[in-house]
């Protein structure tokens, strides 16, 4: 082998175990892989600082406070300052009273009336005066109902709840939150079966067939229909009697709904005869001049009775035939040759009379009610909680048997006030 031949093949052995390992030195990638390490480490940093954020999340937050301020502003306008209404706004307040008994700190009633039952600019106005003040929730008897629309569009729009009272069909165009009371046709109903009772109908009053009660039966219109689903024919014929009836403001909306409910009733029976219809505006001192007015044109012996479609009518008509030797005494007729008065509503003062028998029955409207769970449901609404949007107080009748059932303590049920005041709604599943 030639020198030039041995140092290329020597050259060979020493270079091929260096050409072999090249692949394999590359520090500079295993830096990069490195490198690209570095990311998966920051993503495990993140994940952990995402569980730190969810720990924080679910965290147990202290307890909110109760829902409800310190001071609650309650305005309620009844139509006038009579009895009736007096009646109501006393239970306003004694609810109110009740509420502070149980904790609340100030819950305050401010009232305001017209002067009379025919001032409907007046009530408007005062509805205004609430909006104005930034009351709580305004409570609302209303003189008339097409009256009081646009003022109640007011406290609409200024985000005030409206609680309406004294009825139970729906006001079209204006936002309710609470109806209470009583359907007006269904409380003239009632009225028509207590005048029919008495002369000579079956049920509690009078001279026909007599049905056992209990002492706190509620005499409401379910119990008079059920009753009347029993009358014979011979019975039916045997009703009759000749009265009058004293309406409120003629052509009003409570006037009508209550006329029609007691037709509805005693036109069904061709011996109750009705002598004619006058209005007293719900005044007494106009019922009495109504009531006068029929016995002028009605001589002793020829008027049976009046039905007065509110009590302070009825007892105007009451005081009336008093004065003139004509009034009927419960236990005394009927068919006496006097007259006997039938009215709507129950006051503490026409309590005593029924209870004394001036007054043969008068249809109870719920007027304690009213302002018990008026004020009831103002609180809830601004505690945050939920009130029924029909609440119907069953108008019954009351007579002397069971007149001390309504006055002097009418029966309420407790108002569930702890949870009203964290919020809840005890009336509303």
């Amino acid at each position: 082998m030639s020198y030039k031949r041995l140092w290329t093949a020597l050259a060979l052995v020493i270079l091929l175990p260096l050409l072999t390992a090249c692949p394999a030195a590359t520090p500079v990638v295993v830096e990069k892989e490195v490198v690209v390490e570095k990311p998966v480490v920051e993503t495990v940093v993140v994940e952990k600082e995402v569980v730190v954020e969810k720990e924080v999340v679910v965290t147990p937050t202290p307890a909110p406070k109760a829902p409800c301020p310190d001071r609650i502003t309650i305005c309620w306008t009844p139509p006038d300052i009579t009895g009736v209404f007096r009646t109501a706004t006393d239970y306003w307040e004694l609810s109110a009273a009740d509420a502070m008994k149980h904790g609340f700190k100030l819950v305050s009633l401010v009232s305001q009336a017209p002067t009379s039952h025919i001032a409907f600019g007046d009530q408007v106005a005062i509805i205004e005066d609430f909006v104005a003040r930034g009351c709580d929730v305004i409570g609302i008897s209303p003189i008339e109902v097409e009256v009081v629309i646009p003022a109640i569009k007011k406290a609409n729009e200024a985000g005030i709840p409206v609680i309406i009272v004294n009825l139970l069909e729906p006001i079209a165009g204006v936002e309710v939150a609470s109806y209470i009371g009583f359907d007006n046709t269904v409380a003239g109903r009632i009225s028509g079966f207590a005048v029919v009772d008495y002369f000579g109908g079956p049920g509690v009053l009078g001279a026909g067939r007599k049905v056992d009660v209990k002492p706190d039966e509620y005499l409401d219109l379910a119990w008079w229909e059920n009753l009347y689903k029993t009358i014979t024919p011979e019975e039916k014929a045997a009703v009759k009697g000749r009265g009058a009836i004293i309406e409120g403001i003629a052509g009003g909306f409570f006037s009508r709904a209550r006329l029609n409910g007691f037709h509805s009733i005693v036109d069904e029976f061709p011996g109750i005869e009705i002598v004619g219809t006058l209005p007293a505006d719900w005044n007494r001192e106009k019922g009495i001049k109504a009531a006068e007015d029929f016995m002028t044109a009605n001589p002793p012996g020829t008027l049976d009775f009046i039905w007065a479609a509110s009590n302070e009518m009825g007892l105007g008509a009451m005081l009336a035939a008093e004065r003139a030797g004509r009034l009927e005494v419960a236990g005394e007729g009927p068919w006496s040759g006097k007259i006997a008065i039938f009215t709507n509503d129950v006051t503490p003062e026409s309590a005593d009379r029924v209870a004394e028998g001036k007054m043969i029955a008068e249809t109870h409207h719920g007027f304690p009610e009213w302002g018990w769970y008026g004020t009831e449901f103002a609180v809830t609404m601004v505690c945050g909680g939920k009130v029924p949007q029909i609440f119907d107080i069953r108008p019954r009748t009351m007579y002397k048997e069971n007149a001390r059932l309504f006055y002097p303590h009418p029966a309420l049920e407790p108002i569930d006030w702890e949870t009203i005041m964290q919020g809840g709604s005890p009336r509303v599943e």
